[in-house]
């Protein structure tokens, strides 16, 4: 049995570096983003995951953003579909960022109990899983999403979008914490 101990430890680390990119991205843009639909944030998540993918593929780059921004990029843009889906876009991007901030640490944590829940039943599985799986599952959750949005929200037998918003947080968890393992020095 793995030490979810371990676990939970690695994801709260990772999970600094990525709070810390939207709040300095808060300072340098604002709230900005509270403009996007859920639908447009969903094809940002699409745009990053297929850059990802494309890179692993292609195993070169000429845009010299690395692959763990782009996951952190995932992580936040999913939090803040979440976000969009529970509040509403809003025209209204001058307001204090401290709710925002608030709003963030909830659905963080929300993904991190999700995880933990998931952990414990599949007993670490995503340790054995390679990077590149884990951006293939992030694309299909997109997906999912997309066509859950396409059918208005709708759904027969399927989970809802935030639940896809919340595997893409914790799959693009995970793939921080392998780059960080097969690569300590990165920040």
């Amino acid at each position: 049995m793995a030490d979810l101990s371990v676990t939970r430890k690695q994801y709260l680390h990772e999970l600094t570096f990525c709070r810390e990119i939207f709040e300095k991205k808060l300072i340098d843009y604002g709230a900005s983003w509270r403009v996007f639909r859920p639908s447009s944030l969903t094809d940002q998540l699409f745009i990053k995951a297929q850059r990802i993918r494309s890179i692993e593929e292609k195993g070169t780059q000429k845009v010299k953003d690395d692959i763990r921004s782009e996951f952190m990029a995932l992580v936040n843009y999913s939090i803040m579909a979440i976000l969009q889906l529970k509040h509403g876009s809003s025209q209204d991007t001058t307001g204090k960022n401290e709710p925002l901030l608030d709003w963030y640490n909830e659905q963080a944590e929300r993904a991190f109990q999700l995880m933990a829940d998931k952990n414990h039943d599949y007993d670490e599985a995503w340790r054995d899983m390679r990077v590149s799986s884990m951006t293939d599952l992030i694309l299909v959750k997109i997906l999912r999403i997309k066509q859950i949005e396409d059918n208005a929200g709708r759904t027969i037998v399927s989970e809802g979008i935030d639940s896809n918003y919340l595997d893409i947080i914790n799959y693009g968890m995970f793939a921080l914490i392998r780059i960080r393992e097969q690569n300590p020095v990165v920040r």
